[in-house]
């Protein structure tokens, strides 16, 4: 018999206990399972004991031997690369590709034994130059973006050479998408020589203006060295600072050995000189101002699209607009 404020009820019904109410567990109801822990929850006021036993208040937490229950997710996760690094990154692996394939092949050709092998390089040389002007059909709106940033610089002449040079690049781009298009059929009354000769002397001015704004940051921190090394104070220098003052720009010998020491302390300038200077031999022989050979092209071009992996592996190496 049920004693104090304990009673008996039907089966799965609250029964008011000491400090609140609880359920009746599965083996009290002769039901298998295991045994549920009940946690007494204080009753609402103005509610009664029977409504409260109803909205489910007393709720049982499992017992001691059940495992708590782990949604499956995945222990680790991989490092996500943006969309944008991933195409650039496609693009200077198939330009890499391109230029290697272009390297070969002039290297080869005078063997007669590798004729199928020259043509082979020829067509992977074709097809990597028809993927890279795939990937750069977006790359009008990004050189339009840089070039709205760039009109923000602080300095004059990056200013004016960044901004031109994007600009430039942008056009360049344009005509490369219409070539494009002309080699996959969709505009077949398209000039090709004219829109070929229109997208080189784009990308030739983009290219000179690129280092007209390397020479420029050469040219400004000869001339830091210079004014620190005839500075006579007695203020602590660091120890690139003890070198460049160390240096006198005398005559052609020192003015080699200060323009060596400046390029030595600065990596990202050098990098971007070569780069430019490297892909300039392209333009430089199509609109004949300077011809060369396709050995030499691929060359260059392999070794700034080695330049353009470089500074994308290691971002610190990128010359900062």
């Amino acid at each position: 018999m049920a004693t104090g404020r304990q009673r008996r009820g039907p089966a799965g019904e609250a029964e008011p206990g000491a400090g609140g109410f609880r359920r009746r567990s599965g083996a009290e109801r002769g039901g298998a399972g295991a045994a549920a822990v009940v946690v007494p929850v204080p009753v609402p006021a103005g509610l009664t004991r029977r409504h409260a036993a109803l909205r489910g208040l007393h709720r049982a937490q499992p017992g001691p031997r059940e495992a708590p229950t782990v949604s499956a997710r995945p222990l680790c996760r991989g490092p996500r690369v943006p969309a944008v690094l991933s195409a650039r990154v496609s693009v200077v692996f198939c330009r890499a590709t391109q230029y290697t394939c272009m390297l070969l092949g002039y290297v080869l050709q005078r063997q007669a034994e590798k004729e199928e092998l020259v043509l082979k390089l020829k067509q992977l040389e074709a097809s990597m130059s028809s993927g890279r002007k795939m990937f750069r059909l977006g790359n009008t709106v990004h050189a339009l973006v840089a070039a709205r940033r760039t009109t923000q610089l602080p300095d004059v002449v990056p200013r004016v050479c960044l901004t031109a040079s994007n600009l430039t690049r942008a056009l360049y781009f344009v005509c490369d998408t219409v070539l494009w298009l002309k080699s996959v059929g969709l505009q077949p009354d398209i000039d090709v020589p004219k829109w070929r000769n229109w997208a080189t002397k784009c990308y030739y001015f983009s290219l000179l203006m690129n280092l007209a704004r390397d020479w420029y940051e050469v040219s400004w921190r000869l001339e830091q060295a210079v004014q620190e090394g005839k500075m006579k104070e007695n203020s602590s220098w660091d120890k690139r600072n003890h070198e460049l003052n160390g240096l006198k720009c005398d005559g052609v010998h020192g003015f080699f050995l200060l323009l060596f020491q400046i390029l030595k302390n600065h990596p990202p300038l050098v990098l971007d000189m070569v780069k430019n200077l490297c892909d300039l031999t392209g333009p430089l022989d199509t609109l004949g101002i300077y011809k060369t050979n396709p050995g030499v092209i691929g060359f260059c071009g392999l070794l700034s699209s080695l330049v353009g992996i470089l500074t994308l592996a290691s971002p610190h190496l990128k010359l900062k607009q």
